[in-house]
């Protein structure tokens, strides 16, 4: 059969709406088995890496997936907990936060997931575990506060296979960004501020970002200015001069020329320039995970005070707190609206507005 039918549909099953967040996603364990499963799905996909595929395939199973998974692995040992992977216990978290604020605002019509680009679970696994339950309307939102197509791009090529296999599709809508949002900046800014009252400030805050080949940016992704735009309007907001924070990119991987300045050669040549303290903050990432752990939280820390550094601190992400629960609920409420089914819609935009979900 080409086009495959929801299992267990009935006719008089209630309509429902659906909200599917989703990030990048986690090995099952940190074991190099478990890393070769993970990387070989994420790296075969040819919006991570544009090189021709055959060339890559070579270069993935001949070499790479021979060597990464062991090295990986022994990093995911250093962050992994008694729960699991910590992104996928940050995602979880939100999800059931997201639910529980939907609940309150849109009762019963409302369903709330998640799911991961790579590993479990599975964007088709989980659109169809949905479908089942009776979502007609579906919204997703990829956690990625800034488009890029290795990442926002390569989730919309997911949600659209797994349609491209269904006969019966639901209304759809698609949030690729929300780098700029005014709530989503106010809420960052805020754990900054909360962090200097703990802490005092350093002489530098560093927003380090994930980076990606600058042919990339050549080619059209838009990914470099959102980030900069970012970096720039959380300034604003916490009253920063241009010398007294820096827009960085980490995580390259390869021998090409990634989105500059490094994160970890800026490191390394802050203190020969008399900057001894810094604090650093990852506002691409929702939720704390390998890269914002280890690469940036051990990592970096090293290259940093082993280059004469005095003070590192790492700012956490967003993860699960309370106030980017109400700015995602934020997003979504808006997006919903116009959605909202049922005789007791005006109770339920009339508390809407009272949580914020309106402008």
């Amino acid at each position: 059969m080409k086009y495959q039918s929801n299992t267990g549909f009935s006719h008089s099953q209630a309509d429902k709406i659906g909200v599917l967040i989703t990030n990048l996603g986690t090995p099952q364990a940190p074991t190099k088995k478990a890393l070769k499963v993970y990387l070989r799905e994420f790296l075969s996909d040819p919006r991570v890496v544009e090189v021709p595929r055959l060339l890559w395939w070579m270069i993935l199973n001949g070499v790479i997936l021979n060597i990464r998974p062991k090295r990986s692995a022994a990093a995911y040992s250093t962050v992994w907990t008694e729960q699991g992977s910590p992104l996928m216990v940050h995602t979880q978290n939100q999800a059931a936060g997201i639910a529980e604020r939907c609940k309150q605002v849109f009762g019963d019509d409302v369903i709330v997931d998640f799911a991961m680009r790579y590993g479990q679970p599975a964007i088709s696994d989980t659109i169809e575990k949905m479908q089942q339950q009776g979502v007609r309307k579906l919204l997703v939102l990829p956690l990625y506060p800034q488009y890029c197509a290795s990442t926002t791009g390569s989730t919309f090529d997911a949600v659209s296979a797994y349609f491209q296999r269904s006969r019966w599709l639901p209304d759809f809508r698609f949030i690729s960004h929300y780098h700029d949002e005014s709530e989503f900046i106010h809420v960052q800014a805020e754990k900054i501020k909360v962090h200097w009252e703990e802490h005092g400030r350093a002489e530098k805050l560093i927003f380090s970002y994930h980076g990606i080949p600058k042919r990339y940016l050549l080619n059209g992704d838009p990914y470099h200015c959102e980030c900069h735009k970012t970096s720039r309007l959380l300034a604003e907001s916490l009253g920063l001069n241009k010398d007294e924070y820096i827009t960085t990119f980490q995580s390259r991987f390869g021998r090409e020329e990634w989105l500059k300045p490094y994160t970890d050669e800026t490191l390394k040549s802050l203190p020969a320039q008399g900057v001894k303290s810094v604090q650093i903050v990852c506002p691409g990432f929702s939720a704390d995970c390998l890269e914002t752990i280890e690469e940036i939280g051990e990592e970096n820390r090293e290259y940093f005070m082993e280059s004469g550094g005095e003070r590192y601190e790492y700012i956490e992400a967003l993860n699960s707190d309370d106030a980017h629960l109400d700015m995602l609920f934020t997003l979504i409420a808006r997006n919903l609206a116009d959605w909202c089914v049922g005789d007791d819609y005006q109770q339920r935009e009339a508390l809407a507005k009272q949580l914020g979900a309106e402008k």
